[in-house]
């Protein structure tokens, strides 16, 4: 089998905070069968895992390391964090598996330029929907919750020929991970037992 680390079979999933990304990643995660080539990369992040999520918590010194060390293959920083997907995808990637990552808008054209033939996923909620969430978190003041609102509304850079799927998520969880599921290709969810 030809090494493959162009992307194609990559989904870099993007949105605000608060806008479900993590749910939806675990609700696909919850249906993945025993045959289903998906695999769903974790981050690292300069700061605790939340439960909800598919993290790995670094220091700031070790996550400097591993950059330097070139074990991301991608990373940004945002919100005062530092974030990185690990190169291990590009053995995933090279094996015919399809890889999701949990990516940021703002690195979408990086990411592009290192993996051409990535799909990348906006996850998107209505903002009342997503106000209520960030403040049912609890992670963050009224201020720094109005700084995501203004952010969430703001357009972001999609470089020409990057194909970008949207998912609304502001409505039952059920049926954006019915949407996200069958554009990975993951097996159809069961239907309830009677």
């Amino acid at each position: 089998m030809s090494a493959r680390t162009d992307g194609r079979g990559l989904f870099y999933v993007m949105g605000p905070s608060g806008s479900g990304k993590d749910s939806l990643l675990r609700a696909l995660r919850e249906r993945l069968g025993p045959d289903d080539p998906i695999v769903i990369a974790h981050r690292y992040i300069t700061r605790d895992a939340d439960a909800n999520e598919a993290s790995v918590a670094l220091s700031f010194d070790e996550f400097q390391r591993r950059k330097a060390f070139g074990c991301l293959a991608l990373n940004w920083h945002s919100h005062g964090l530092h974030y990185g997907i690990g190169v291990e995808i590009e053995q995933w990637l090279a094996k015919g598996l399809t890889v999701i990552v949990n990516g940021s808008r703002e690195y979408l054209p990086q990411a592009v330029a290192r993996y051409p033939n990535l799909c990348a996923v906006h996850v998107r909620v209505k903002p009342e929907v997503l106000a209520a969430r960030l403040r049912q978190r609890g992670r963050e003041s009224e201020e720094a919750i109005a700084r995501r609102l203004a952010r969430a509304g703001q357009a972001f850079d999609v470089p020409a020929g990057c194909k970008l799927v949207e998912i609304d998520n502001s409505g039952a969880l059920q049926a954006s991970a019915d949407a996200f599921a069958e554009l990975v290709g993951a097996t159809p969810a069961l239907a309830p037992q009677a």
